[in-house]
């Protein structure tokens, strides 16, 4: 295992520490598809005791990050294409309406910050920026709707397909297509335009989802 700790801090606790830092693993691609998390090995690399690292193994398993299999413990969850289907039917339902909900409360200052992770993002040389960036972008923009329990679904969502994403984007040419969609979204934000930006959501996630299903198929 490559998993590299720089140390647990003192303001969270081990569990979250451990769930952050394996989640943030799982999703950059640094542990692969079927990578066994073996709980000894974790307590040793974090230097703490099992307890924690079975609750971080617990969080990502209900988040579908992990999978745990009798005799071989928690692995690494991989993702099929009816599951991928899935997850973007359902981001295509609630992502949309959320953006409806959400530009009629976006200020000025929002709508600046937004733009910023939108540029950056199609300024962006390093692969492995675009995936934050991305997500900054959107979470920017929702964050105004007032839907926090769907933001935390989708949140979760998007978890389980990121690291594909990212994979895509570099694979195909999907980072010159999420520009464009990207930035089609920005104008109808600041234009005030709910219906239009919400439209713009669904076809931007839709593009993504066909994208990445060609690529999980290949």
């Amino acid at each position: 295992m490559a998993l590299k700790f720089e140390g647990i801090s003192k303001s969270t606790s081990a569990a979250t520490t451990i769930y952050d830092a394996l989640r943030k693993a799982i999703i950059e691609g640094e542990l692969e598809v079927g990578e066994p998390l073996r709980q000894d090995e974790m307590a040793k690399l974090f230097n703490t005791s099992r307890i924690p690292v079975r609750e971080a193994l617990s969080r990502l398993e209900e988040h579908g990050l992990v999978k745990t299999r009798r005799y071989k413990g928690a692995v690494v969850c991989g993702l099929s294409a009816d599951e991928a289907t899935g997850i973007f039917d359902f981001r295509a339902l609630i992502e949309p309406e959320v953006m409806r909900r959400a530009v009629p409360k976006m200020s000025r200052e929002l709508l600046q910050q937004a733009r910023g992770y939108c540029e950056a993002f199609s300024q962006s040389t390093e692969p492995l920026h675009w995936g934050d960036l991305n997500r900054d972008f959107h979470s920017t923009l929702y964050g105004v709707s007032g839907l926090a329990y769907h933001l935390e679904v989708v949140d979760n969502a998007m978890d389980r397909v990121d690291r594909y994403l990212r994979a895509q984007l570099v694979l195909s040419n999907g980072i010159d297509r999420a520009n464009i969609e990207h930035f089609g979204i920005m104008e109808a934000c600041e234009k005030g335009d709910a219906d239009l930006a919400a439209k713009r959501t669904f076809d931007h996630i839709e593009g993504a989802k066909n994208s990445l299903l060609h690529g999980i198929s290949t």
